[in-house]
């Protein structure tokens, strides 16, 4: 089978350079932010155009914890998509503020500005744009609206480590970058991991007291924090992946121009890009009529399509109290969760298995399926 994503192919190509900064942790005897997090928080944030990274213990946790820095709780709204990993809804309700939930743009899958616009009422205090599937949001419209009402704007970079928009890294344009280091990721480490960039000095000197219960440098709390601390072992191994990762990503920019190719014809939506972007595809996402009956046929003939995501966020049974703002509706959400279907795409992935998708996908599709 091939699988939708490979962690393990990763770590073999580059397993050498791995096991030797893990060896060389180990040795060192420091273990919990020590110079491996202070290397790549450096490392980091410079990639993406900032001057501060705060390494953390996962996503979800960049996400809790910038909101607690920019003082936004309960009483608060921040508005965000329902078609996004669960973690961008979950980090909203963790901080104690309500999320209002609007529509995405049928093109790119990212929030629909005209949709955050008017969902802001007078209890907003902030917006997460997501960057889905490692599409960049359109920045422009999002960062003009949130200045007109004074939002706060933090990324959602989860999927999206590298991806660009008009020439600045994600994570650099807003108040703050949230990246998660999961596995699978495009930057991925070997266990969890995750952190927050920004260019206000101030941000990150309170980012860095809440991961570590609100302790100032003599371990004084000043105020309740959390524990969420990227360890020194995954900060060794992801300083090793970021010297490769513009090569991963230019190999799934390769990866997906294969693709395009080989379905073109095909009754499917492929990947759109936004015009002046860089998209680096952490999945290559189509859009079809009867997926579920193509994702078991691929399944049938060796091919390891998923699904991201076949629920959105206020369709979840726990969070189905949660504000969609009704008269915006979610009508491109609702039918987009029932047609998309990520293809395989990792940076190892070598091209004869690309053909087989591609085969695969030629075979199982049929008149049945075509585009509504």
């Amino acid at each position: 089978m091939i699988p939708c994503a490979n962690p393990l192919a990763q770590y073999q190509s580059h397993k050498e350079e791995i096991l030797g900064a893990v060896k060389r942790v180990l040795e060192g005897g420091n273990y919990i932010l020590g110079p491996e997090v202070a290397a790549f928080e450096k490392s980091f944030s410079a990639y993406c155009g900032v001057g501060h990274g705060v390494g953390v213990n996962c996503g979800t946790d960049a996400l809790i914890l910038t909101l607690r820095a920019l003082d936004i709780g309960p009483g608060d709204e921040v508005i965000t998509v329902s078609h996004t990993a669960l973690a961008t809804v979950a980090a909203i309700i963790a901080s104690g503020a309500t999320p209002v939930l609007v529509d995405i743009d049928p093109a790119y899958y990212t929030m629909d500005p005209g949709c955050f616009q008017r969902a802001i009422t007078s209890n907003t205090k902030a917006v997460i744009p997501v960057h889905l599937y490692g599409q960049p949001t359109d920045m422009d419209c999002i960062m003009k609206v949130a200045r007109e009402h004074g939002l706060f704007v933090i990324e959602d970079c989860a999927q999206a480590a590298g991806a660009a928009y008009k020439g600045f890294r994600v994570g650099s344009i807003g108040d703050a970058g949230c990246f998660s280091f999961y596995p699978t990721k495009n930057l991925g480490a070997i266990g969890d991991g995750g952190m927050v960039v920004t260019r206000d000095a101030n941000l990150a000197v309170r980012l860095r007291r809440l991961r570590q219960y609100g302790w100032d440098e003599r371990r004084v709390t000043e105020e309740p924090g959390l524990n969420s601390r990227l360890d020194e072992i995954q900060a060794a191994i992801l300083n090793v992946k970021l010297k490769t990762l513009d090569e991963d990503n230019a190999r799934r920019r390769a990866i997906v121009q294969l693709y395009n190719e080989g379905l073109a014809g095909l009754p499917i939506i492929l990947p759109a890009e936004r015009p002046d972007t860089v998209h680096v595809y952490h999945l290559y996402v189509i859009a079809c009529n009867e997926r579920d009956r193509l994702k078991e046929r691929l399944a049938e003939n060796g091919v390891g399509a998923g699904v991201h995501y076949p629920m959105s966020g206020h369709q979840h049974k726990g969070y189905q109290h949660l504000p969609t703002n009704a008269s915006i509706g979610l009508s491109v959400t609702a039918r987009t969760v029932e047609r998309v279907l990520s293809l395989p795409i990792y940076p190892e992935i070598n091209k004869s298995e690309i053909l087989v998708v591609i085969d695969a996908m030629r075979r199982c599709m049929d008149s049945r399926m075509a585009n509504a």
